[in-house]
């Protein structure tokens, strides 16, 4: 792992002593799970179950934070086995899915979530005209439930076409009282007021946190950055990781340590679990 500044290596020696009072939030796609052409084989790196079962003996909670449906979260990530591993622990797995809109525990083994946006029904009728529009007919529409997400990786130039299509979503889901959260050649449209910030601020807030570590790789982990360092600024050890790509460099400036991809991200979480352990030993 790198460190963005001395500073960066300071919060995580913190984090260490705190570690036993913290919670471990995580995004789901390009930092437990490698970024893929098609999103429904976006399985959890293979090792991740077993990074995640040791590091929940040193931690408060771990909480997986996703705009993927929590349910779709589950089972790539195989999420519910690692959750009675955990729970085994006498620690508890989180999942907030669609940005905080669903919640699904290993306590508490169901999702819920609330019914889908006014206006996302009819933003959907519409989008087909305009992606024509836009050359951009071959995007693959992903139907969520609570939001749509139109993908251009798939089209022979996705970043173009991403481009192209970003506006003139917003301009549409706007006329349907939605909000559009862009990714890494992906624009989600869903409900305004809810996102991952919202879901680090309730588990902290639920759970007392006595520090909070986010780990995110694109703008979707925006929100979720700034709820932890407000955190950092009421004086609980907090920390910030990049899991960093050739595609999306937005939280790098705003990072304590940067890791690359998912392999990063599981050998930092290792390397938490063992001073963690050392430091109680």
């Amino acid at each position: 792992m790198d460190f963005t500044s001395v500073e960066g290596e300071q919060r995580y020696a913190a984090l260490v002593r705190a570690a036993a009072e913290s919670i471990v939030g995580l995004d789901f796609d390009g930092t437990l799970s490698p970024i893929v052409d098609d999103p429904s084989q976006a399985h959890i790196h293979p090792d991740a179950g077993r990074v995640l079962t040791g590091l929940a003996a040193q931690v408060r909670a771990i909480a997986v934070i996703t705009g993927r449906p929590a349910r779709q979260a589950l089972d790539l990530g195989g999420l519910e086995e690692v959750g009675n591993a955990i729970g085994d622990a006498g620690k508890d797995l989180y999942v907030f899915g669609q940005y905080g809109n669903e919640r699904w525990s290993s306590t508490n083994r169901r999702v819920v979530g609330p019914r889908p946006p006014h206006g996302l029904a009819s933003f959907e009728r519409e989008l087909p005209r305009v992606l024509r529009r836009l050359d951009a007919g071959d995007a693959w529409i992903e139907d969520k439930g609570l939001a749509v997400a139109v993908h251009t990786r798939r089209l022979p130039d996705a970043e173009a076409a991403f481009t192209r299509l970003l506006p003139e979503l917003r301009d549409l889901a706007a006329r349907h009282d939605l909000v559009v959260e862009p990714g890494k050649a992906v624009i989600e449209v869903r409900s305004p007021g809810v996102h991952k910030g919202q879901a680090v601020q309730t588990l902290a807030a639920e759970l007392e946190a006595g520090g909070f570590l986010f780990a995110g790789d694109d703008l979707g982990d925006l929100e979720a950055f700034d709820a932890v360092r407000e955190l950092g600024r009421t004086g609980l050890p907090t920390l910030l990781v990049c899991s960093s790509s050739e595609e999306e460099n937005a939280l790098l400036p705003l990072s304590d340590v940067v890791v690359k991809g998912p392999d990063g991200v599981l050998e930092l979480l290792e390397q938490l679990t063992d001073d963690a352990a050392a430091l109680r030993a």
